[in-house]
């Protein structure tokens, strides 16, 4: 299995989902947007994972790869390779497909519970409620022909489904507490009291329990895409 990573910042990689994928005996390639733009040839990919970090997807005056990366993620979609967002990656494949990519009406970081959005069976099933770790100030509309799959009380758009292999996710089931403690060195700045951000003290107060429950959730996604 031929997976390729395209990543926008040194501090935020694949979390969990690199044992995941050893375990697969995936050959993991890897976009760092950060030091080349260089991007393989589509058809050659069994999987597309778009990860996240602190810029917008509308920064295209500044950051003129994201214009390549749209293209880059709309070929694969097109093409039937799957392709999993997270975070900035599912406001990309959103923007990719036409979406609107906008400011959120308060940000959301930490951990707080999503809830599963009833839905058609062939999509994705989440568990009726679950915490998972947060980090993200915008928010997208659903591209056309996604599925809603999940919505938080600070988001609505926290999940959704395109066809059977192409999943948005706003939030992190990737997180390790080495993941964690990453983001919020880098981004601490960003860590202003708010109704939905919680402190750096509860941030890292969290039981390794509650990562090995997200974890597994996104084993979960993982192998509802490559299998789907």
């Amino acid at each position: 299995m031929n997976v390729h990573i395209l990543q926008h910042v040194p501090f935020e990689g694949i979390g969990s989902m690199e044992p995941w994928l050893r375990m697969q005996s995936a050959n993991i390639t890897r976009t760092r947007f950060f030091e080349s733009w260089t991007l393989p040839d589509v058809s050659s990919l069994d999987l597309v994972i778009a990860m996240g970090g602190p810029m917008s997807v509308n920064d295209e005056d500044e950051l003129p790869w994201l214009v390549q990366e749209k293209q880059f993620i709309r070929a694969a979609i097109q093409q039937g390779v799957p392709v999993l967002g997270i975070c900035l990656g599912a406001q990309l494949i959103a923007s990719a497909l036409g979406a609107r990519v906008y400011a959120g009406m308060q940000r959301e970081i930490g951990w707080f519970d999503i809830e599963a959005v009833p839905h058609a069976s062939g999509t994705f099933a989440f568990p009726k409620t679950a915490t998972v770790f947060h980090w993200h100030g915008e928010t997208f509309d659903l591209p056309d022909g996604a599925v809603h799959l999940a919505r938080s009380a600070a988001c609505e758009h926290q999940a959704f489904q395109i066809g059977t292999n192409v999943i948005g996710l706003q939030f992190h089931l990737e997180t390790t507490p080495e993941s964690a403690e990453a983001i919020i060195t880098h981004c601490r700045d960003e860590l202003v009291s708010d109704t939905f951000v919680q402190s750096e003290f509860t941030l890292r107060a969290v039981p390794q329990a509650a990562y090995e429950s997200i974890n597994a959730l996104m084993a979960n996604v993982l192998g509802h895409l490559v299998r789907a």
